[in-house]
């Protein structure tokens, strides 16, 4: 279980402090795949940050299967069973996709483990398992080799930081499927954050954050009606500005 309590992170602006996430509390369940959306600037990225511990907190606390991970570094909430994927994956000249599942793995898993890692992503084992992690592999490659990892991490809790940017449209319905079959199959906790309202909608829980705050919380039946009602009330005002 994941607790956030009082969180606030703050940066300094022409000499003006200034609350990206502002006295945020939050409490997220074992086992459960929850998306969190709303506006931009509103604080979800730098809350997937905090959690994982790219960025440190200005205060409060963060506490994973009750213990204080607040003064953690990454590596030490890694141990613990944190994962990070980045909007942006990381490519790494001189490795190959196989040395790559076998770091995150944390062991020297076989060519056939290894290929039904690549296999659970939707990628051809054979074509992939000996490429370098390098600028030949494309956009849609990269974020579905990094999600292998973190399936072959085995986490407790999984953060993926909008995995749809950047991305092409074939690319991203290939993604859907991939987290369709991680939901099917989950057995740890999956925090998405994310505007596409296709994987919105293979949540259990939703988590709204705006201005650095929880704005809403609670089940995918109940949330996402609310949002997409006001997505479409936007819409109908600008069709009338025009």
């Amino acid at each position: 279980m994941l607790e956030i309590k009082d969180l606030v992170y703050e940066v300094e602006e022409n000499d003006k402090k200034i609350n990206i996430i502002d006295h945020l509390n939050l409490s997220i369940d074992d086992g459960k795949f929850v998306v969190v959306t709303g506006p931009n600037g509103g604080g979800k990225s730098t809350l997937a940050k905090l959690i994982m511990g790219v960025n440190d907190t200005t205060s409060g606390n963060i506490i994973f299967d009750g213990e204080d991970v607040t003064d953690k570094n990454i590596t030490q909430r890694a141990n613990l069973g944190i994962s990070f994927a980045f909007q942006q994956p990381v490519r790494f000249k001189g490795i190959k996709v196989i040395d790559l599942l076998r770091l995150a793995a944390g062991e020297k898993i076989t060519v056939t483990e290894a290929c039904e890692y690549l296999s659970k992503v939707g990628l051809c084992a054979k074509d992939y398992i000996n490429r370098e992690v390098n600028a030949s592999l494309s956009g849609g490659e990269l974020k579905r080799i990094e999600i292998a990892t973190v399936i072959a991490r085995g986490t407790k809790f999984a953060i993926f930081d909008e995995p749809e940017a950047g991305i092409d449209l074939w690319s991203f319905q290939n993604l859907i499927k991939v987290f369709e079959n991680i939901r099917s199959s989950i057995q740890g906790t999956v925090l998405i954050i994310s505007h596409q309202e296709r994987i919105l909608n293979i949540a259990d829980e939703i988590v709204v954050i705006e201005n650095g705050k929880v704005k809403k919380q609670g089940p995918k039946d109940e949330i996402l009606p609310e949002i997409l009602g006001t997505e479409s009330a936007m819409n109908s005002a600008c069709s009338k500005l025009v």
